[in-house]
């Protein structure tokens, strides 16, 4: 999956925005505030991190050895790094569903009452 076709996957969902908080080579993406996306613009090959729910991430990394990698800079129990080009696209669709989902779930209750209102 190429920079594009990722900055689109996760734009497409409800109450995302993107930023550059950490500097110009990292592209964060955020729901409603909390980050579950970003990606280092800079790093070959292309990889991003997605946050992961801890009892499945020892499976993914085990079963996508070398392409999903031990979250580059983040907590290693609860972000991975994933390489975007050496990755089938649902699979990355798929952790980045779960990633803003895991986000969403663990919105403060006033927070995800406001996502829930939004179109």
């Amino acid at each position: 999956m190429h920079i594009e076709e990722f900055r689109d996957c996760c734009l497409a969902r409800k109450g995302v925005t993107e930023g550059f908080p950490f500097g110009e080579d990292v592209l964060v993406f955020k729901v409603m505030g909390k980050m579950f996306a970003l990606v280092s613009l800079g790093r070959r090959p292309l990889q991003a991190n997605l946050k992961a729910d801890p009892e499945r991430i020892p499976d993914l990394r085990e079963q996508f050895d070398g392409r999903i990698l031990p979250g580059y800079h983040m907590n290693k129990d609860h972000w991975n790094s994933v390489l975007l080009e050496q990755l089938p696209r649902e699979l990355l669709r798929e952790l980045v569903d779960h990633s803003y989902e895991l986000v969403v779930a663990s919105l403060p209750a006033k927070t995800r009452r406001e996502w829930e209102a939004l179109p």
